[in-house]
């Protein structure tokens, strides 16, 4: 979907179309925005009727946000400042000032979420859910899905998602995952792109390795530090070069995916590996002097963690804490229990335990809690019934 979240604002906000927007900060206040605009225009009847009646002068600008937030997504006009998903907003704010300022609509954004995907389904059925706002499709066996290579089917789709939802979206047709992925950003927004394997070398290898899905920029860093700066150049270095450079797994996944290789199939069913909450901080936190409100954070969030499980049927074994120090650097510490569970208390037992080997003498930013080693609850019952009917024979050992 073309800057997802940005564009669900735009349907409620047709008059903001075109300017620089950015997606992110605090929470919703409409009720509150209603009663700054009756005092501001006492003339008219304000309410959700009439959001887009707004004037644009009326809406907050990214140069007045002063918090820890960052950058859900921005519109194509404010990604030509440099503005990018994830950047801070007080250094978005020094780009583009003037940018409108929108917190996020979850729930709007959730159920445009589905229905967007439940037309897909209608049309090729075969589809791996990436997130709220990206799919991957296999449309092998879908009737005429291979005419124009593709181009008839990927129309279709792009056209039933406008009159479902009043969206677009960017799509990438090509032989594997891999290559679909790089081709849907060719064209933003609402544009098809093919990549065929014969389009490999005038396609992608002009690109930098930064737009291969998976080489993040500790890895790109890395690559340019070896002269390697484009999926070409990278093509042209050796096998066992890449395999002693970057070891076994990640130096041969390099090769395959410089040269556009990806046997991954599209999953159409796939279980969660964890489940997380973390939260940013208005102002960095000291562990001890500010104990009583960094403990009720944590707590806060092995509430919110266990919920999660709860609500989707999991318990996990693996529980694990992230911290942001003010100086941005991260550590992560964690532990597993011997037996699953989804329950906010032993997973604050132990996030607490986790956090005891952590140097807290500094001052942090974010504090995250991590639940893994998943699995279905009604999996973990019955593992726990048949370790219950067969028990280890008991031993004379102390520990």
């Amino acid at each position: 979907m073309d800057a997802f979240y940005a564009s669900v604002e735009l349907l409620r906000y047709p008059q903001l179309k075109g300017l620089p927007m950015v997606i992110g900060g605090g929470r919703r206040r409409e009720a509150e925005m209603f009663a700054r605009l009756q005092e501001v225009y006492p003339e008219r009847e304000w309410g959700p009727d009439t959001l887009d009646r707004i004037p644009v002068d009326f809406f907050p600008r990214l140069k007045d946000y002063v918090g820890r937030g960052v950058a859900t997504t921005a519109t194509y006009a404010a990604r030509q400042f440099g503005v990018g998903s994830a950047m801070g907003l007080m250094k978005a704010a020094k780009l583009c000032p003037e940018a409108i300022l929108l917190p996020v609509d979850f729930d709007e954004v959730k159920r445009l979420s589905r229905l967007f995907k439940s037309t897909i389904l209608e049309i090729a059925p075969v589809m791996q859910d990436r997130g709220v706002d990206e799919v991957y499709i296999d449309f092998t066996q879908v009737p005429g899905g291979q005419r124009e290579g593709g181009r008839v089917l990927a129309r279709l789709i792009q056209k039933s998602i406008l009159q479902a939802t009043g969206l677009t979206c960017s799509i990438g047709v090509a032989p594997n995952k891999l290559l679909a992925k790089m081709a849907s950003e060719f064209h933003k927004p609402n544009g098809i792109s093919i990549v065929r394997p014969d389009d490999v070398q005038t396609l992608v290898w002009p690109l930098p390795c930064r737009k291969i899905n998976g080489v993040g920029p500790k890895a790109d860093a890395r690559l340019q530090s070896h002269g390697i700066h484009t999926i070409g150049e990278l093509a042209a270095r050796a096998l066992p070069w890449l395999v002693e450079t970057f070891g076994r797994s990640y130096g041969a996944w390099l090769h395959e995916a410089a040269w556009g290789r990806d046997d991954r199939p599209v999953e159409t069913e796939s279980e969660p590996v964890s489940m997380s909450r973390e939260t940013t901080f208005d102002r960095d936190l000291h562990a001890v002097r500010d104990r009583a409100e960094a403990g009720a954070v944590l707590t806060r969030l092995c509430e919110q963690v266990a919920g999660d499980l709860q609500r989707k049927g999991y318990v996990g074994k693996t529980i694990g804490i992230k911290i942001t120090f003010d100086n941005f650097e991260k550590v992560t510490r964690d532990q597993t229990i011997e037996v699953h569970t989804a329950d906010a208390t032993v997973i604050r037992r132990h996030a607490g335990l986790c956090l005891k080997r952590v140097d807290l003498s500094r001052r942090f930013r974010l504090l995250g809690v991590r639940v893994g080693n998943l699995l279905k609850a009604e999996e973990a019952a019955a593992l726990s019934t048949a370790a219950a009917a067969d028990p280890e024979p008991l031993t004379d050992q102390l520990f």
